[in-house]
């Protein structure tokens, strides 16, 4: 009985594996499909930390272009702008990151990545983000901070980076530190550190709960010769920061811009193909972007402006020349035009026009246009 039992078993066990066979393989075909789908469709957009403006962009891009060509959009939470670009370099799966401009300067003083420009192109860049340095009020002068305790922030971060960058560009060596922004504030208020640098976008929430009576403020940055190829001038005003900076005295400092990056992958390859249709629908819908409720550095955003020290990936430069009059240009106006000559007379009269060539003067003087914009606006 027990024999013909387990034969009747075995019989059964037999018929069921044949039955689920082909069910099985077709279940596996279906799921690799659909593993394929997901992967070919989805553009991961790597950015900063929870409550900076580097998240709400990506978000922003999840908001408008999920769903259009078919395309997933998947914001992740980063680490920084020298991270992010080891992440876009060899972390599986990120497609864009949301950088400073400066981390390539960074990276090749560091000679870590070998030849960047190579492997890592822009496909954008985004808008502008202020250096603030803020210190006791007893600190007037940024060299005073010589041999004294700067927090320069997170290791990695574009903060520590462009902290780093800044002092060594000034010659001005201090010790760094590697607190939390909340935390470095109020170990500047004590007195256990003597300063404290911030990147961010003015006007930034983190100086909100600075009083008066905490004898803090922010401390000018020189623009200098050394600073002008990563950098632009910038102004930081009462109107910004009512209890940091005096109302008859706004403070100079410098900004650096915000990055669409991307690995520079070449033609034929999944990714790359992937990354075309990304680039397509962003500029083909990128009037949204400058719509309420999107974020106002939106609004900052010249899809045709130009990044020194940067490649425009091959996508993006050729989606820009086949559509030209659809995006804002960097032709100077009849008043700029006049203001250019003007500029170039003040340079022969100081006899830089042999210094400096035609294509600097033209980098100089526009970077001086967009100061006196701040100005304006900060006035």
């Amino acid at each position: 009985m027990f024999r013909l039992c387990s034969a009747a078993l075995a019989a059964l066990v037999s018929l069921v594996i044949i039955s689920v066979v082909p069910v099985g393989s077709a279940f596996g075909q279906a799921h690799s499909d659909r593993v394929r789908a997901a992967n070919n469709d989805t553009v991961s957009v790597i950015s900063g930390g929870i409550g900076g403006t580097y998240i709400r962009i990506a978000a922003d891009l999840q908001a408008e272009l999920d769903e259009v060509d078919d395309l997933r959009i998947l914001p992740i939470v980063g680490k920084g702008s020298v991270k992010n670009i080891e992440d876009l370099l060899y972390l599986r799966g990120v497609d864009i990151a949301i950088v400073q401009s400066d981390v390539l300067t960074y990276l090749r003083n560091k000679k870590v990545y070998g030849d960047i420009q190579q492997r890592v192109n822009y496909i954008t860049k985004l808008y502008n983000e202020e250096l603030h340095l803020v210190a006791r009020r007893n600190i007037t002068d940024i060299r005073q901070l010589r041999g004294k305790k700067v927090n320069y922030g997170g290791k990695g971060s574009g903060t520590y980076m462009t902290s780093e960058t800044v002092f060594n560009a000034l010659g001005i060596k201090v010790t760094p530190s590697s607190h939390g922004y909340e935390d470095a504030l109020e170990k500047v208020r004590t007195g256990e550190i003597d300063a404290m640098v911030y990147v961010a976008g003015k006007p930034a929430s983190i100086f909100t709960s600075v009083k008066k009576d905490d004898g803090l403020h922010i401390v000018p940055v020189p623009y200098t010769a050394k600073l002008q190829q990563s950098y632009l001038p910038a102004k930081l005003s009462s109107k910004d920061y009512g209890t940091l900076v005096d109302a008859n005295n706004p403070v100079d400092t410098i900004a650096v811009g915000a990055v669409m990056a991307v690995f520079n992958w070449k033609p034929k390859t999944g990714r790359y193909y992937r990354v075309k249709r990304f680039i397509e629908s962003f500029f083909s819908q990128f009037d949204e972007f400058q719509k309420a409720p999107r974020h106002q550095k939106w609004r900052e955003v010249n899809l045709a402006a130009e990044l020194p020290g940067w490649r425009r990936y091959s996508v993006a430069k050729n989606w820009l020349a086949a559509n030209q009059a659809k995006v804002a240009t960097t032709e100077p106006t009849q008043q700029q035009r006049k203001l250019f000559e003007a500029f170039q007379a003040y340079l022969a009269s100081q006899g830089r026009t042999v210094a400096l060539s035609q294509a600097d003067q033209k980098i100089l003087f526009n970077k001086f246009i967009q100061w006196n914009e701040a100005v304006s606006k900060a006035n």
